[in-house]
């Protein structure tokens, strides 16, 4: 490998502000920030949604439309699309 061309790869502390969640993950990401946890220090770095918080991954995902989009699309423009000539 080339020396100085490789960005600084090291363990770095998440925080979910909105699940007050933390994660240590190996990443290349650059931040002035440091937070000891567990007797060490380590770079730190707040994120709004992580795996802990997004609906999705959480199961609190909310259905606005229950009928789906295709339905939908049919309703409006199959009229449009249809074989039938009439």
């Amino acid at each position: 490998m080339k020396p100085a061309i490789h960005p600084d790869y090291r363990t770095v502390v998440f925080h979910d502000t909105s699940a007050d969640t933390y994660f240590k993950i190996g990443s290349t990401i650059k931040t002035d920030r440091t937070l000891e946890l567990d007797g060490k220090t380590y770079p730190y770095v707040t994120v709004e949604v992580s795996s802990e918080s997004h609906p999705y991954y959480t199961g609190k995902q909310r259905i606005v439309d229950k009928e789906g989009s295709t339905a939908r699309f049919n309703q409006r423009f199959g009229r449009f699309f249809s074989k039938d000539p009439s």
